[in-house]
C-alpha cells in the first residue's frame, strides 16, 4: 500500500455511508476506502464503542478502532431524532451503498426501512445490513457477537488441543469473516447494478458466514455421520499437517500429497517410511498420525528448525518456524509485501490486495470523532448558519457526548 495518493484507485467514485460500528462493517468499509470509496462514517452521539476498546490507545482513542477506521471521514450524528433522520435522507442523495449494523428493526422503526421508504426513494442504493442472525427465524433479531456466534457454530468444539475444552479462537474471524464476505456481497451488486441500474437490499449475518467458514468440518460431518472435535494443530484431512518440534524451534509442515511427503522423507533422510504401510497414503497417514508425527519428531529433534524449513521451502514443500506477533511484523517478507504502513504516528498491515494499475493507498489517517461533521455537510451544500444550528441542537456532533 502506497502512502502516495494515486490519480484513481479502483473504487474512486463510490461513495459509502457508513452507519456501522465495532469491527465486521467498520473492516468491510475499510478494505473499500483502501481501493478509493469515499467513505462517510456516521457515529452515533457516544462514538463507535471500539474508540473505547483499549489499551493501547492513540490521542484518546484505541488502537483496535484505529485498525479498521483508515480512510474514511467521520461525522457525528443522533438518528434517534427525526432531524438527525431526515439529514441522513439528505446524505443518501448521491451514495450508492449504506452499510449499517443495528439491530433488525431498527431502520424500520425510524422509519428509514429499505422496503418501506429507501428502496422508492433511491433506486440505485445498494442496502446492505449486518447483523448477529438476520430479522427472521428462530434466532431472527438476537443480538449477535464474535465470540457467541464462534460458540453457537461449531468453532469452538473444533478448536484446542484434542480432548481440550472448547476454545474460541484467538482473532475475531466471524467478524471479520463476514466483513469479507459483505465486501464482496456490495462489489457483487455494484456490478449488477451496472446492468440493471437498480440498487437492491444484503442480508448479511454473522451466523451464516460462521457456518459457511466451517470447512471442512460441516462437510466432513455431512459425508461420515461422524461429529468433528478438535485435533489441534493438526487437520483432520491432511497428514502430516501439523506443528513439529526441532532442536531449535518449533514449526509447521504441510505435506498434502505422496509426492510432498516423499520430498520430506528425503530431505530429513528418512526414506524408509515411505515403505511402511502405516505411511504409504493420505488416509494411512491420517489413520496414523500419531504414529507418523513421533516417527518424524525423532528425526526433527536432532535438526535446527529455522535452517530446516528454508531447505523445504527450497525443495517446494510448504513449512515455516512459529512466529509471534512481534516477529511478523518485522519479518523482511511483511515489509517487502507492503503489509507494515508507517505515517506519523500511524502503525498499520497494508492491504492485501493488489493491483498493478490501480493500487490501494493511504489517503485519510484514522479520524477522529466528528472530525468531518462541518465539512461534509459544506460538501451537500449547508451553509455556515444552517451547520451551527443543527450543532447547537445536538442533531450532529463534533465531540462525542
Amino acid at each position: 500500500m502506497s502512502n502516495v495518493t494515486p490519480a484513481a484507485s479502483a473504487l474512486t467514485g463510490k461513495r459509502i455511508i457508513d452507519l456501522s460500528r465495532v469491527l465486521g462493517g467498520p473492516y468491510c468499509t475499510q478494505v473499500l476506502a483502501d481501493h478509493g470509496a469515499e467513505v462517510i462514517k456516521i457515529e452515533p452521539p457516544k462514538g463507535d464503542e471500539t474508540r473505547d476498546w483499549g489499551p493501547p490507545f492513540h490521542e484518546g482513542d484505541a488502537a483496535y478502532f484505529i485498525g479498521v477506521n483508515r480512510n474514511k471521514r467521520s461525522m457525528g450524528m443522533d438518528l434517534t431524532r427525526p432531524e438527525g433522520r431526515d439529514l441522513l435522507l439528505t446524505l443518501l442523495e448521491g451514495a450508492d451503498i449504506l452499510l449499517e449494523n443495528y439491530k433488525p428493526g431498527t431502520m424500520e422503526k425510524w422509519g428509514l426501512g429499505y422496503e418501506e421508504v429507501l428502496r422508492a426513494r433511491f433506486p440505485r442504493l445498494i442496502h446492505c445490513r449486518v447483523s448477529g442472525f438476520g430479522s427472521d427465524g428462530p434466532l431472527g433479531g438476537y443480538p449477535g457477537y464474535d465470540a457467541i456466534v464462534q460458540a453457537m457454530a461449531g468453532w469452538f468444539s473444533v478448536n484446542g488441543e484434542m480432548g481440550s475444552a472448547p476454545t474460541r479462537l484467538g482473532i475475531a474471524m466471524v467478524d471479520m469473516g463476514t466483513g469479507l464476505y459483505t465486501a464482496v456481497a456490495i462489489l457483487m451488486a455494484l456490478a449488477e447494478r451496472e446492468k440493471s441500474g437498480l440498487g437492491q437490499y444484503i442480508d448479511m449475518t454473522l451466523y451464516d458466514c460462521a457456518v459457511s467458514l466451517m470447512h471442512p468440518h460441516i462437510v466432513n460431518y455431512n459425508f461420515s455421520g461422524k461429529v468433528p472435535v478438535a485435533t489441534g494443530n493438526a487437520h483432520p484431512n491432511i497428514s502430516p499437517y501439523d506443528t513439529f518440534r526441532t532442536r531449535t524451534v518449533d514449526i509447521f509442515i504441510g505435506a498434502g500429497n505422496n509426492g510432498a511427503f516423499a520430498k520430506l522423507c528425503e530431505e530429513l533422510g528418512c526414506s524408509e517410511l515411505l515403505s511402511d504401510s502405516r505411511f504409504t497414503n493420505n488416509i494411512d497417514r491420517v489413520n496414523n498420525r500419531l504414529d507418523l508425527k513421533a516417527e518424524l519428531e525423532s528425526r526433527l529433534m536432532k535438526i535446527d528448525g529455522a535452517e530446516l524449513c528454508g531447505r523445504l521451502l527450497e525443495a517446494g514443500l510448504p513449512a515455516g518456524p512459529i512466529y509471534d506477533t512481534a516477529q511478523v511484523v518485522a519479518h523482511p517478507h511483511t515489509q517487502h509485501r507492503g503489509m507494515n504502513v508507517v505515517k506519523d504516528w500511524y502503525r498499520m498491515t497494508g492491504t492485501p490486495i493488489k493491483f498493478s494499475r490501480t493500487p490501494g493507498a493511504l489517503r485519510h489517517l484514522p479520524p477522529k470523532f466528528g472530525a468531518h461533521t462541518r465539512e461534509i455537510l459544506q460538501g451537500y451544500g449547508l451553509d455556515a448558519t444552517a451547520i451551527d444550528a443543527l450543532l447547537e441542537a445536538g442533531v450532529v456532533l463534533e465531540q462525542r457526548r
